[in-house]
């Protein structure tokens, strides 16, 4: 059986690229079937502001997930187990 090196750095970019094309399909699509319009957002509504006085930091992430990028996570997923 041939052992194959699998990079986690290809992983998270072929979830991210899952997660946009899914989410871009869903909003595309998303006056002919419903469903892939519902959009839920994870992460913090409000940036988490670090003021030290001499710099300032703002850390924030916001997702909108639908399912079409769910869907699109799941076949990213996929193509990672075929490589």
């Amino acid at each position: 059986m041939k052992s194959r090196n699998r990079n986690t750095g290809v992983l998270i970019i072929l979830l991210i690229v899952g997660l946009i094309i899914g989410g871009v399909i869903g909003d595309f699509f998303s006056d002919k079937i419903e469903i892939l319009g519902r959009n839920y957002s994870v992460g913090l509504k409000t940036p988490l502001v670090l003021d030290l006085k001499v710099i300032k930091l703002t850390f924030g992430m916001l997702v909108s997930i639908n399912l079409a990028s769910i869907i699109g996570i799941v076949i990213a997923i996929l193509v990672y187990r075929k490589l």
